[in-house]
């Protein structure tokens, strides 16, 4: 267990950048893949920031697309550090598009990206310990012991789980899809 602790607020990176029609899907809203782009730059530069090291992305647990984002609309990531392990930490990112016309914001994303610390050799090294200050940061701890423990779960049944069966094939009858199977 690390004996080195760092607050939550060491993670703590914002960006701003105005979306511009460069970065615009064929529907003239910005497309989504940039904002992934953006998502995992502000990830890696905050799990970066705490570790102290070079950091990957392991997983891309969540990625909510709630309100589209337009063209001239300056777009701000506030990303940190909600849970560490050995040598992962989720990163949570919050993403808020401004009118800069109206100053009216609204939340257009919520993600959270697993990324692990590594050395230069590319080995996994620890990562320091979180210091929560607040309730809030709590929250958001559980919320990801919570998250993680759901995508164990899974896992876990996935791998218990005969997809052959004659069952488990007649359960798919109500969904929308049409099996033909040789």
């Amino acid at each position: 267990m690390s004996t080195d602790f760092k607050p939550v607020s060491s993670s703590k990176v914002s960006i701003s950048e105005l979306m511009l029609p460069s970065h615009t899907n064929f529907s003239g809203k910005i497309h989504g893949g940039y904002i992934l782009q953006l998502l995992d730059q502000i990830a890696f530069a905050s799990a970066s920031k705490f570790s102290g090291n070079y950091c990957v992305t392991a997983s891309v647990d969540t990625v909510n697309f709630l309100k589209p984002i337009e063209v001239g609309e300056l777009v701000t990531m506030k990303a940190s550090v909600n849970y560490v392990g050995r040598s992962s930490m989720v990163v949570g990112i919050r993403v808020e598009a401004e009118n800069i016309q109206t100053g009216v914001i609204k939340h257009c994303n919520s993600s959270y990206f697993t990324m692990v610390a590594k050395d230069k050799e590319g080995k996994s090294v620890q990562v320091p310990g979180l210091i929560l200050s607040n309730l809030e940061e709590v929250r958001r701890f559980r919320k990801a012991i919570k998250h993680i423990q759901v995508r164990k779960e899974v896992e876990e049944h996935e791998k218990l789980a005969n997809i052959n069966s004659i069952e488990d094939l007649a359960s798919l009858e109500k969904y929308n899809v049409l099996l033909e199977i040789s």
